[in-house]
């Protein structure tokens, strides 16, 4: 049997029950200061400068300055009943991801695992922003808080909570995902669109 495609009435319907259920981030970054005013505080404080190093990392290695201060390297959307990972490589070609949708069944359960590295200064306030939409209408916004990261060699890796994928014919089809990792200062360290499909089964 065909699938039904939703009516604009019911695309509508969609969208007002998910603005219902968006909280807002109610958060005030703290004022900004650099790794090398917070590695000079306190410095004759030697517990507390073990315990900084600890937490910011080895402020003797040195980052690649032609690096951007956050790489956000990987998308991975993780579900136990999934074939295998659904991983996007953000380092490579973005337009690949609009061509080629990703395949998820209706009513699983699913988190996203963002993958990024901080190369040079501490990062405040990360956030993850996507928003869906589905034949031009907006039907869900989604805003996370990361939080604030120190720079390190090795990559960051932050898990939205588990959430479940619409299910039923009205909500099986294509949406287009418009996805922004930025942070307090409004930087945009990388934004990219993918399209995800919903369908009855993993291989429908």
């Amino acid at each position: 049997m065909a699938e039904q495609e939703p009516t604009p009435e019911q695309l509508a319907e969609i969208a007002a029950a998910n603005e219902e259920s968006t909280t807002s981030v109610n958060y005030k970054p703290p004022a900004q200061k650099s790794l090398q005013e917070i590695q000079e505080l306190d410095k004759d404080d030697e517990s507390l400068r073990k315990y900084k190093e600890a937490l910011l990392g080895n402020p003797a290695v040195a980052a690649d300055p032609s690096l951007p201060n956050v790489q956000v390297t990987k998308m991975t959307l993780l579900c136990e009943s999934a074939p295998a990972p659904l991983v996007l490589d953000l380092t490579g070609d973005l337009e690949n991801f609009k061509k080629t949708p990703f395949v998820l069944k209706e009513g699983v359960e699913y988190r996203m695992k963002i993958s990024f590295k901080v190369n040079k200064d501490i990062v405040s306030g990360l956030k993850y922003i996507q928003t869906s939409t589905r034949k031009g209408v907006k039907v869900d916004k989604s805003e996370y808080m990361v939080g604030s990261y120190g720079p390190k060699l090795t990559e960051h890796e932050f898990l939205t909570p588990l959430e479940e994928s619409p299910k039923g014919m009205i909500a099986r089809g294509c949406y287009n995902v418009k996805s922004k990792f930025t942070d307090d200062d409004k930087h945009d360290h990388l934004s990219w669109e993918w399209c995800l499909s919903i369908k009855k089964d993993w291989k429908d």
